[in-house]
């Protein structure tokens, strides 16, 4: 682990790497709370790393400490599940057959459920001489022999970070002449994006799209371009990016959004067709992409709840608000069309 001012969550991440963990490796960037004290109870390799704008130069150091065959990283505000911390201990011998492991990673916790879910490199073989690579959103290229387990770390915030961090270290980069590279563009583009900077982040993930890419962040590149326009007041412009998303593949978030213009025209049976096609959509965990599995079920079931229902076919609407409900049987919006429709049958 890399660390800095994290005393609220780490006891909390190291308790459950103790489950699995031969030995645990702390590297504290700068700590000005009691991260060091926490990490005390649980380790004794705790080494201080003078922090430089660069989160693969402080991973790299951490991983530089290891002594095991195996490395696995966590952050601090992680949490296994004991059966995931089982899972993760049957790997250490399947590790010996390949050099990496990809485990399953879920974030943006609402009401116990992920938004979204993604294979993230995790587990490595030392003798493979893997290294992080990017200064921000760091990470290890795939490569090797590369074993997916169903595994999952679920990354759950106590905090907000500083919006402007991301945006300042590459601010930083490009001030001492640094080119980025096509994936460092993708994600400058998008932490503008997210600091309400629309003008540069158009010009920024443009100039990603025009370049060599992967995949998913080209379809990511294209919606994020949407918001983006939105935002600058160019409607027409963002829902021509929407369409330009399904140049690098199909997205049930792009369905969405189509169903969602239509929808708001008038033009209901074009909104069906395009929420009926999100949540058709296999979804492709392993691609690397982000899984946003509201768009993929929740989303599209309650549209269509609501467009059957403007159609007057209640009986089409009511399944696929049971289809919604199946997803977040809490929800209050589900719970409420339940009673919508129960009163309806009574009035019969």
């Amino acid at each position: 682990m890399i660390v800095r001012d994290e005393e609220e969550v780490l006891a909390r991440a190291l308790t459950c790497a103790k489950s699995f963990a031969d030995e645990i490796i702390i590297v504290d960037t700068g700590s000005a709370d009691k991260t060091v004290e926490v990490a005390r109870a649980f380790t004794d390799k705790i080494y201080h790393f003078e922090w430089q704008n660069d989160f693969s130069a402080a991973r790299n150091y951490s991983f530089s400490k290891a002594s095991c065959a195996l490395a696995m990283w966590l952050d601090a505000d992680d949490v296994v599940e004991d059966e995931d911390c089982k899972k993760i201990c049957a790997l250490k011998e399947q590790m010996k057959d390949y050099d990496m492991a990809c485990l399953l990673y879920a974030a943006a916790f609402e009401d116990g459920r992920p938004a979204y879910t993604y294979y993230r490199e995790r587990i490595f073989n030392r003798a493979s001489k893997f290294e992080w690579q990017g200064a921000v959103h760091e990470a290890i290229a795939m490569r090797g022999r590369v074993l997916y387990s169903d595994a999952k770390i679920c990354h759950k915030k106590v905090k907000l970070r500083d919006k402007w961090r991301n945006l300042n270290i590459y601010r930083g980069l490009i001030s001492f002449g640094r080119a980025l590279t096509s994936r460092d563009k993708f994600y400058y583009g998008r932490e503008l994006m997210f600091c309400g900077l629309n003008t540069e982040a158009e010009a920024v993930l443009k100039d990603f799209l025009r370049g060599d890419g992967w995949t998913e962040n080209k379809c990511e590149a294209c919606l994020n371009l949407s918001a983006v326009c939105r935002a600058l007041g160019k409607h027409g412009e963002a829902e021509e990016w929407v369409a330009k998303c399904f140049l690098y593949a199909p997205k049930s978030k792009a369905c969405c959004a189509l169903g969602e213009k239509f929808f708001n025209e008038g033009n209901l049976n074009a909104a069906i067709f395009w929420y009926k096609l999100a949540a058709l959509i296999p979804q492709n965990v392993r691609g690397g992409g982000f899984c946003e599995e509201d768009f993929c079920g929740y989303i599209p079931f309650m549209q269509l709840c609501v467009l059957y229902d403007r159609l007057g076919d209640h009986v089409a609407a009511e399944r696929y608000n049971e289809l919604a409900g199946a997803i977040k049987p809490h929800d209050k919006a589900y719970l409420y069309n339940a009673e919508y429709f129960a009163n309806l049958k009574k009035t019969k």
